[in-house]
């Protein structure tokens, strides 16, 4: 694979790298990493990779890359929002299927154009919402799909985080610069950062779409022009309503996203720090917990599951899921064009849906009233 992003100082680029090459199935092998000849070098030093091959632009990589027998397969955007859609549609153009880290662009209006340039292209593409990864989401999906839990009527999720409480964007916190620059964030801050995931988890999970969002975006630090917490209120196709809180300056908090779902038969409880356990709370009768490798679970869960019960897996192991079926999906389509993407990974519907949350949520904070999805 091809890196675009993830040089010196970077957080996901290097998450990226580690969570593709876990399998065995990919390796990085080339990079535009820094328009920084300098920073590239050092890339490809952190990397172990071939300084030839580590690039000032992706245009030069896309460029390069094509000519070469040994060529990259495919193309990873681990860059700030606002790039993601000029990369994606210039590897897709040049005939490179597409990992991008999420939100999938900047804006609602770059995520229409590039829903077109995907099914245009025809290629692979796909987008790393890593939640999906973990085995007891994949479980709690099927839980969900099954009718276990009777027809659902309430959904929670909140994701706090507590590392911009305070305005270290000014201190030269590279991270927190870009994320908080509306420039290259895009209109969302939280929202778009984590919120996504937030809102991803509860589509993906309970296979109903939001139909309606009333939501209030804050500010709390007064020298920010994106949106640093939020609260809203949706409501779902099949009649549910639910409760999203997203934050980043929630004082404490490390990085803990929790679902809660309740049916009318039972209910469903996952959180990200306690990956590997998931409980089921019926109307009657005692709380059951799964534990991540169970021999009971079912076939999507087992799937992605590496180790014996009792020896955890966390991020980097979801991470690495989604990699491993997009080189399922990537050998398939080199063999077959026709050949469909797993419906456990999440691609250009997700970042559709994603965008018209961040675009969606800014309205209707904006009106202060409900509005459709």
């Amino acid at each position: 694979m091809g890196m675009v992003g993830g040089g010196p100082g970077a957080f996901i680029g290097p998450v990226h790298r580690m969570a593709a090459e876990l399998d065995g199935r990919i390796e990085l092998v080339a990079g535009a990493f820094s328009s920084s000849a300098e920073k590239a070098k050092a890339a490809a030093a952190m990397y172990r990779i071939d300084p030839a091959r580590a690039y000032v632009s992706w245009e030069e990589m896309l460029a390069a890359e094509k000519q070469r027998e040994d060529g990259i397969d495919f193309v990873v955007i681990t860059t700030p929002n606002h790039l993601h859609l000029p990369i994606a549609k210039a590897a897709l153009d040049a005939g490179f299927p597409v990992v991008s880290d999420k939100p999938a662009t900047a804006t609602y209006d770059e995520v229409l154009e590039l829903e077109r340039v995907v099914a245009a292209a025809g290629l692979p593409y796909a987008l790393t919402h890593t939640y999906a990864g973990y085995s007891l989401v994949r479980e709690a999906r099927a839980i969900c799909a099954s009718g276990a839990l009777g027809k659902i009527r309430k959904i929670a999720v909140d994701y706090l985080q507590g590392w911009l409480s305070a305005p270290i964007e000014g201190t030269g916190q590279k991270q927190a610069e870009w994320r908080v620059d509306p420039k290259l964030s895009g209109p969302g801050g939280a929202i778009g950062d984590i919120g996504t995931h937030a809102f991803h988890l509860v589509e993906y999970v309970t296979g109903l779409d939001v139909t309606g969002i009333y939501a209030s975006l804050r500010s709390v630090i007064p020298t920010r022009k994106v949106d640093d917490d939020c609260t809203a209120l949706l409501k779902l196709d099949n009649g549910a309503e639910g409760v999203l809180l997203v934050s980043q300056i929630a004082t404490g908090e490390g990085n803990n996203p929790r679902l809660r779902v309740y049916g009318e038969k039972a209910s469903l409880h996952w959180e990200q720090e306690d990956p590997n356990h998931l409980r089921i709370r019926p109307a009657s009768g005692p709380e059951e917990i799964r534990h991540a490798a169970g021999a009971y679970l079912s076939a999507d869960a087992r799937a992605v599951t590496r180790l014996p019960g009792g020896h955890p897996e966390g991020y980097l192991e979801a991470f690495a899921v989604l990699y491993r079926e997009f080189a399922d999906w990537l050998e398939a389509w080199k063999a077959d064009k026709s050949a469909k993407p797993p419906a456990t990974l999440p691609g250009i519907r997700a970042g559709v849906r994603g965008m018209r949350f961040i675009e969606r949520a800014i309205t209707s904070n904006a009106s202060g009233n409900w509005i459709e999805f």
